[in-house]
């Protein structure tokens, strides 16, 4: 191998162990995440109150664009992102109130 192509796969060695870092950082941070939502979850419940707020989720969703603009994240890619977390809250909301 060249030169170039040696240090090509050293940097590209360097980039995918910043990828797998980052990754773990997002599971993690999504069990995190998850176990406040049940929490919110379970409190609704124990009061009755209704599983999807959507002023909030509307305020969340303002929130996440302007933080993925700050970015240089796609925002669109950031709405479907939050969408799909939130969606998946309620779901499991809806299925801890029955």
């Amino acid at each position: 191998m060249t030169d170039a192509v040696t240090r090509a796969a050293e940097v590209l060695k360097e980039h995918r162990a910043s990828i797998d870092r980052l990754d773990a950082i997002l599971v993690y941070t999504l069990g995190e995440r998850f176990k406040h939502t049940q929490a919110v979850g379970k409190l609704k419940a124990a009061h009755d109150l209704p599983p999807s707020d959507p002023a909030r989720e509307a305020a969340q969703i303002e929130r996440l664009e302007d933080l993925a603009n700050r970015a240089d994240l796609d925002p669109e890619f950031a709405k479907k992102f939050l969408n799909f977390i939130i969606a998946e809250v309620i779901q499991h909301h809806q299925l801890h109130q029955t």
